[in-house]
């Protein structure tokens, strides 16, 4: 397993015929190169026309129910701010996932929440508000904030290059890696590839293994010169977890905790799956298909080396707390980093759309800049948009893939919520 990308954005303004594409792209008759008759026409038309009806009835079926697991899931418990709920349960019904959870935030802090559906397919045992929610990639705002802390105390600058930091590995390095910067790594700059080869670093040796990682990846020629382009990279916040580590002589996680989730109070944090092994004491992961994996628990999720790049769970409300702050950071009010930080962190470097955790994009609905990031761990996603010139953030989480390849379900029903979350910040009228 590996993380399944950063997610998409609401297609508020689009609304392709992909039943239409489908049949474009896949079926394409020629009927006069078949050389019939008239009757031997009409009846190949009439073939065709059955065999396009079940096509698209076919795709229309994929996307609007989950990949067919079961039943569409009448019984659909909920808990939490009914205004939230009651707008979750007919996108849970219509996309047949197990769970969803959801939140609006503004900067003065969590306006509603709410859960809706049950925590494993196939059982009635329902979610609640304070379940745990697997965030996969938006992970990787988080490990920015934390080195955003680091930079602010002088202990690391954003142009700090990894000779700089592992004097003693510089030699071994690929020497275009050498002069890798901090915003290289974070904002995908840096040349490195999506992934390293997660059956070769398992183990919950975190520190052992990631300084590894530098020695061992950093020694192979890169992909892209650095600097040079974008390219999605799990390895390069793997090496970021790296330098915090040999900066602050703690693990990542420890040091996470002590610099971003105690400071913001969220009390729930933690990595790797959730729940106890066995038990439906948690949302339960499911695979992309909609189907519920055959364990669970902390070590149902990629190797703990991962941890930088997007091993984080929480409650949704916890989470709630990390936005709010990075909303406020966006529109220079009172937050844990200065007002310069966030606008290092929600800034990409030109030419791009990706800053250090967030990609950056304009909308109309958002009042100008907006914020999105997605996680999937490929057992789970969760999406979340922030729009600073209008004072919200929306947050949707889940529990189930929406596959590598982004071939789920799972983005849309997330998509959907967005969209009709965001009529319901309408009606009441958020503060500019």
């Amino acid at each position: 397993m590996v993380e399944g990308g950063q997610g998409g954005a609401p297609r508020l303004d689009l609304s392709p015929d992909a039943a239409t594409s489908y049949l474009q792209d896949q079926i394409s008759f020629h009927f006069k190169s078949f050389g019939l008759g008239v009757a031997a026409g009409a009846v190949a038309m009439f073939i065709f026309c059955v065999v396009a009806l079940f096509v698209v009835a076919w795709f229309m079926n994929q996307r609007s129910n989950a990949a067919a697991v079961g039943p569409t899931p009448a019984f659909c418990p909920a808990a939490g701010d009914e205004a939230v709920t009651q707008l979750l349960k007919p996108i849970r019904q219509k996309f047949n996932v197990p769970a969803m959870a959801a939140a609006i935030v503004t900067g003065d802090g969590l306006k509603y929440a709410g859960v809706v559906g049950v925590r494993k397919r196939g059982t009635e045992i329902p979610v609640a508000v304070d379940d745990l929610w697997h965030l996969g990639s938006d992970t990787k705002a988080m490990t920015s904030t934390l080195i955003a802390r680091l930079v602010e105390r002088g202990q690391l600058k954003w142009d700090t290059a990894l000779a700089e930091v592992f004097p003693d590995l510089a030699p071994q390095m690929n020497p275009d890696f050498q002069k890798v910067t901090l915003l290289q790594l974070l904002s995908h700059r840096a040349g490195l590839p999506a992934n390293l080869s997660l059956a070769a670093y398992g183990g919950n040796d975190v520190q052992a293994l990631r300084l590894r990682a530098v020695r061992e990846e950093l020694a192979k020629p890169p992909q892209s010169r650095p600097g040079a382009k974008f390219l999605y990279s799990n390895l390069g916040y793997i090496i970021a977890g790296a330098v915090v580590e040999k900066i602050t002589g703690k693990s990542w996680e420890n040091a996470i905790n002590e610099e971003v989730f105690n400071p913001l109070q969220m009390k729930s944090a933690g990595f790797g799956g959730t729940g106890t092994p066995g038990q439906v004491d948690q949302p339960w992961p499911h695979t992309v298909k909609g189907q519920p994996t055959a364990v669970n628990g902390p070590a149902m999720d990629n190797p703990p080396i991962m941890g930088p790049a997007g091993r984080v769970h929480c409650s949704i409300t916890d989470w709630a707390k990390f936005i709010q702050d990075q909303l406020r950071g966006a529109r220079g009010e009172s937050a844990l980093l200065r007002p310069e930080s966030y606008q290092r962190l929600q800034t990409p470097p030109p030419g791009g759309d990706y800053a250090l955790g967030w990609t950056v994009t304009e909308r109309g609905w958002a009042g100008g800049k907006a914020l999105n990031h997605g996680g999937d761990n490929t057992m789970n996603f969760a999406n979340v948009w922030i729009a600073p010139g209008r004072n919200f953030a929306i947050l949707v989480c889940v529990n189930q893939s929406n596959g590598a390849n982004s071939d789920g379900v799972a983005f849309e029903a997330t998509d959907e919520a967005v969209i009709a979350l965001f009529d319901l910040i309408e009606k009441a009228k958020p503060v500019k």
